[in-house]
């Protein structure tokens, strides 16, 4: 997690059960998992009602990019330092409010943004994942919420998702 975000164990702490909007408490839940060997990189993941919604981890944005055709997956390649150098230079010139699938570092960098600003620049920060932060944090209200169930088409598949299930979870199923 880095010393600036503190211990896993706290920082989830914060996100259940201090931040975390009354509506959806016992709904969502985060999970950290580091293996050995990793060079530090860790996995990331959101549950939503006891079921994996999204993992933050460079396999699912190398996956992603294998997906979506931004690379083309080559096994000789794959384990190189040549094709990480490769990988890691598009990934920097795709920024996160054009994609769908985060590394755990931009997880970190946002929980960090999302710590030190104040709810309203988070809601309207233009990375995702900061927003779906401050989407499922008790100082978003109703009138917050609509606004963004308002620019649904702007947000990603998957954060919009996660507002309608905050918005109904709220009691604002007539949207």
């Amino acid at each position: 997690m880095g010393k600036t975000l503190g211990s896993w164990s706290g920082m989830r702490k914060y996100l259940e059960q201090e931040m975390l909007a009354d509506s959806m408490k016992g709904r969502v839940r985060y999970n950290c998992t580091s293996y050995v060997g990793m060079d530090d990189c860790k996995i990331f993941e959101l549950f939503l009602d006891g079921k994996l919604y999204k993992q933050f981890s460079w396999e699912t944005v190398q996956s992603y990019f294998h997906r979506t055709g931004l690379v083309e997956r080559d096994t000789k390649l794959d384990s190189t330092a040549e094709y990480w150098s490769g990988f890691c230079n598009m990934l920097a010139e795709i920024p996160v409010s054009r994609r769908d699938e985060y590394t755990d570092k931009e997880f970190c960098t946002a929980l960090k943004a999302y710590r030190n600003s104040n709810i309203a620049d988070s809601l309207t920060a233009g990375d995702p994942i900061q927003r779906m932060f401050a989407v499922l944090d008790r100082r978003t209200g109703k009138r917050s919420l609509k606004k963004l169930t308002d620019t649904l088409d702007a947000q990603p598949a998957w954060l919009w998702e996660i507002i309608l299930l905050r918005a109904d979870a709220e009691g604002m199923n007539q949207l």
